[in-house]
């Protein structure tokens, strides 16, 4: 393929999206690699949500699946994906792609059981990005992010979720409290991980609408989010003498997904 080259002003404009303020602002991020961009296209919810894709100079062989947008493709120098990449060694495939607008508001038409992921000041972008993955494999219908969760258009969180973004809806809120109190409007159950609640085996049956609360690294769900819940729950260690803290927040999702949704 002949590739058109890109312009120094989209460049220019391409390159600050690894700035959180311009991304806000323009409504866009940057995606890196050949398997996050062409999994991102593969799962777009419409076709305006691309934006552009960007392909080094001379090997447009590497991403045919990109050739249905060539109206959106183009060509760039080996320098100016220095420019764009995120990681040390460029893998010379990019995408410019739109962010999700909209808030979740179908649980009260959603029949049977519907899991909803809220991360209350969430801080490590691999976290996240594992967790958007990984909710989006156990079919939870949306994920919620308080105002000090990591930006979900990060750059180690859209490598960390691998092309996943638009596989669930994901908003953040300023007051997770008031968001909390919405959906338990519309019948969900609040579920908190904490150190402090019943071992999960012993908490069925599980009500069939469940937003589950996932805390901060170091500390854990706040005590404001920690007044809405429902029920406390912890996942027990095996063996004799705990040899770690806790475990890692991303896990500790995934453990819980897994036992609401296939349990």
């Amino acid at each position: 393929m002949n590739l058109p080259a890109l312009s120094k002003a989209k460049l220019r404009q391409f390159v600050k999206l690894h700035q959180k303020k311009f991304r806000d602002s323009e409504g866009l991020f940057l995606a890196e690699g050949l398997r996050t961009v062409r999994e991102l296209c593969q799962s777009l919810p419409e076709e305006k949500m691309l934006v552009a894709l960007l392909i080094r100079e001379g090997e447009a062989e590497k991403a045919l699946f990109a050739q249905a947008y060539r109206g959106k493709l183009f060509s760039v120098t080996e320098k100016e994906c220095d420019q764009l990449a995120g990681t040390t060694v460029s893998q010379g495939v990019f995408g410019v792609f739109r962010q999700q607008q909209s808030s979740w508001v179908g649980a009260v038409e959603k029949p049977g059981r519907s899991l909803i992921i809220a991360l209350d000041d969430l801080q490590d972008p691999g976290n996240v990005g594992t967790i958007i993955r990984t909710a989006a494999w156990f079919g939870a219908d949306a994920m919620i992010c308080s105002a000090g969760t990591a930006d979900r258009y990060n750059a180690k969180v859209v490598r960390s979720c691998a092309g996943s973004l638009y596989a669930l809806p994901h908003y953040s809120v300023e007051n997770l409290c008031q968001e909390l109190e919405r959906v338990k409007k519309q019948g969900y159950t609040v579920l908190c991980s904490s150190l402090d609640g019943k071992d999960f085996r012993e908490c069925t049956p599980w009500p069939e609408k469940v937003v589950l609360v996932i805390g901060n690294e170091a500390n854990g769900i706040s005590e404001p989010v920690l007044a809405f819940a429902d029920r406390l729950v912890r996942i027990p260690h095996a063996g004799g003498a705990v040899r770690v803290e806790s475990l890692n927040a991303s896990v500790s999702a995934a453990i819980l997904m897994e036992r609401l949704m296939l349990g």
